[in-house]
Order: C-alpha cells, then sequence, then structure tokens
C-alpha cells in the first residue's frame, strides 16, 4: 500500500490506542498463571495477533470477544509446537525464554528483518541453563531451561531481561544479574509491573533481580493506552485522551522532550496536548526512548536551530537500521541530517519540499513520515505504507480523522 499524503492543518482529539508492551506481557502471564484471566485490549496489531498466536500453538486457551481476551492458561503442554512470531521482536525475545522453561519442543518462525536481529547473550545463557537452541531460523528449541542464575548485559535489550523474568516467575524462582550500564530500563518497569499484578513476588538489589516461589495467578488487566504511538499524533499536534501521566512507559517521555523543544503541554484527566508551532533544537538522550527517535526527529526537522540525538545506536538493530533509515526518510523530504555513530544530527528548516520515501517496512519510518509532511509544501509519498499495521493498523485512518490527507494511491 502506497500512500499520498496532502499536506493539511492537523487538529482535534483521538483515543491513544492499546500499549503493545503491556498486551504482550498481560497475555503471556496469563497463559502461565493459574487460573483464568481476562485482559482487556482496546485495540490490536499485528504483533499483538502474533503473541496470541504463538500462545495458542503453545497450548493457551484464548477467546477474542469484542475488547475482552479471556485465556485459559497452559495447562496440558503439546509434546511439540510449531511458533510463528512474524516480525515482532518482542514476541520471539519473551516467548524464547518462556518456551525453554515450559519444555516444549518447539520450532520458532519469523520473518522480515527479525531473523537477522541478535539473540545473544540471551541465547548462550539459556543453553548453559539446560535449553537446546538451534543456530539458524527457523530456531529448534528442546530441552528444559532449570531455574538458577542467569548474568546478562543491560545495554543489549531490556526484552531479553522481560523474557527470562517471566520463565523464572513460571519455574518458581531465580536469580538475575544485570551488568550495569542499564538502557530501556522502562520497559523493564513495566515488565515487573504486570508479573507482580499477576502474583510474582521479585526484589530488586544493585541491578540484581531475585525471583522468590510464588504462584502466578489468573486475573482481570485492563491493558493502558500507548505513549510510543501516542507520539506521533502528539507531535503533529493533536490531542490524544485516555494516557496515564504516572505510566512506567519510558516514551511518556515524549512530552518531556517536546517540552524541552519548546512546545506548550496541557494535560487534563489524561488527554495531552502539545502545541508544537514553535520549536527550537537541542541536545537529547534517546537511551531511554529508542522507539520515538523518528518521530523526534521528524519535528525537529523544521525547528530552528540543531538537534542532536544521541545513545540511539541499538536504533541500527530494529526493523530496519532506525538511524539509516530515518535520516533516508528526512532527507527524501527535503531535511537536512546527518548520520553519527550513535544517533542523529539535524539542522532544522522552517518548511520542507514533500517528496517520496519508503517506509523501509518499517511501522515508524511510515508514521514519521507522516508526521513529517505536515510540515511539507508538496505532497508526500509513502511507499509500503501498510507497515503501520504492526503496531497501529487505523493510523491513516486516524491521520485524517485529524484533519490530513492520507489516500491510497
Amino acid at each position: 500500500m502506497d500512500i499520498k499524503i496532502t499536506p493539511a492543518p492537523i487538529s482535534g482529539r483521538i483515543e491513544g490506542i492499546a500499549s503493545k508492551s503491556f498486551a504482550h506481557r498481560a497475555l503471556i502471564c496469563a497463559c502461565l498463571a493459574k487460573g483464568e484471566s481476562r485482559i482487556k485490549i482496546n485495540t490490536t496489531s499485528a504483533d499483538i495477533e502474533a503473541t496470541v498466536s504463538c500462545l495458542e500453538n503453545l497450548g493457551a486457551k484464548i477467546e477474542k470477544k469484542g475488547d475482552i481476551y479471556t485465556v485459559l492458561p497452559i495447562a496440558n503442554a503439546p509434546g511439540s509446537a510449531v511458533i510463528n512470531c512474524n516480525e515482532s521482536g518482542s514476541t520471539l525475545r519473551f516467548l524464547l525464554p518462556v518456551v525453554a522453561a515450559l519444555g516444549i519442543k518447539t520450532e520458532i518462525n519469523a520473518s522480515g528483518r527479525l531473523p537477522e536481529r541478535p539473540l545473544s547473550p540471551l541465547k548462550e545463557e539459556l543453553i548453559r541453563m539446560g535449553a537446546e537452541i538451534s543456530d539458524l531460523f527457523p530456531l529448534a528449541v528442546s530441552g528444559r531451561l532449570n531455574s538458577g542464575e542467569f548474568t546478562m548485559r543491560g545495554d543489549v535489550s531490556s526484552q531479553f531481561v522481560t523474557g527470562l523474568l517471566m520463565a523464572l516467575s513460571y519455574l518458581g524462582g531465580g536469580k538475575i544479574n544485570l551488568l550495569p550500564p542499564v538502557q530501556s530500563r522502562p520497559y523493564i518497569d513495566i515488565t515487573l509491573q504486570v508479573l507482580k499484578r499477576f502474583g510474582a513476588d521479585i526484589k530488586e538489589e544493585n541491578n540484581t533481580f531475585y525471583i522468590k516461589n510464588a504462584d502466578l495467578h489468573g486475573c482481570d488487566f485492563t491493558v493502558e493506552a500507548d505513549w510510543s504511538n501516542a507520539a506521533f499524533p502528539l507531535c503533529m499536534g493533536a490531542e490524544v485522551s485516555g494516557l496515564d501521566p504516572d505510566s512506567t512507559q519510558g516514551d511518556k517521555a515524549i512530552i518531556d522532550v517536546l517540552n524541552k523543544m519548546g512546545a506548550v503541554i496541557t494535560e487534563n484527566n489524561g488527554c495531552f496536548k502539545a502545541d508544537v508551532s514553535a520549536l527550537y533544537g537541542c541536545r537529547i538522550d534517546a537511551s531511554d526512548i529508542p522507539d520515538a527517535v523518528p518521530v523526534i526527529a521528524a519535528v525537529a526537522a523544521t525547528a530552528e536551530g540543531e538537534t542532536v540525538i544521541y545513545n540511539a545506536e541499538r536504533l541500527r538493530l530494529k526493523e530496519s537500521d532506525r538511524i539509516q533509515t530515518t535520516a533516508h526518510m528526512i532527507r527524501a523530504l527535503g531535511g537536512v541530517i546527518a548520520e553519527t555513530d550513535d544517533g542523529l544530527i539535524i539542522k532544522g528548516k522552517k518548511i520542507l519540499d514533500g517528496g517520496e520515501t519508503p517506509s523501509f517496512n518499517d511501522h515508524r519510518i511510515a508514521m514519521a513520515a507522516a508526521v513529517a509532511a505536515c510540515s511539507c509544501k508538496g505532497d508526500v509519498i509513502i511507499r509500503q505504507a501498510e507497515a503501520v499495521n504492526k503496531s497501529y493498523p487505523a493510523f491513516f485512518d486516524d491521520y485524517n480523522k485529524l484533519g490530513g490527507n492520507a489516500r491510497v494511491l
């Protein structure tokens, strides 16, 4: 699907969509717990559905009615299973330790760029503690993970830590030593929040997590609105409702970033709006908010002065090399941007030209291009715009509801 955007004023309000981060974790915990759970998720996406499909193939029963997912846990695990994570890195990295803990002989498939993304050092730790995992995709996983002491670097992927925390909670205990520096810490906090809601007993001291012997139990869980995807309409100047100002989500920091760039932020009962009409450049540490970098770059492209984004080197290992693809997208629309080893340097212009850019099959590049289109004088064409289905299938519908002019070519 290719989308053509004719620049138009953006205004109005939309409701925040469900957080993928919370949805993945709640669904997996429900499948590992004892008893029935009811998970309320107001919107879905390709990544969430990938997790649902995998869990069903591993023996869980999940029924969806409206926005309620009723989950019966994995009680009688199959002897073997085949699961497909599609392009969802969270699904793969969360479920790899869980599959090993369940002891199910499993073939794990993945598509897109996901098979190229690293699984080390998680894979080696799982093998050291009893799992058997093949080197190539589809991954062949067998054996059974033992509880015990694990050591992980804290600057590789918070998803590795999340998967281990869930697996060890299911196994009844263990210890994770996390070597500093720890990046993307808010994602670990989300995991701890969800696990504790399901009854896990986890203590932390000096970057070491002690998982106690506590049974996970089913519960009712409402997935909160997603700050990560709310960043796109907020950066266009729209209003987004249903957001938790006290959320553990790291991408809540988009409000702080916009404020630092000169935006005027208003909030009323979880409804946020940013006046982005007069932004200026600044330095932005992206270590805890890497997913927000493409949309920050989109607004920085027309902010006064220079914006420097740093500590974003892990973006090179996402659905695309997001440092490279963000730079390509901004440049294609007439912006001035340069790559560094760990980020981007953007020199703002009053208005961008417009033009044509691929999405690189990356949902965040597609949506960031639509945000940049709001500051263009000419039309913008986004190729492979269907990439938004990964996290925000209704993105272009919401874009048009807010006054945008996006249509399928």
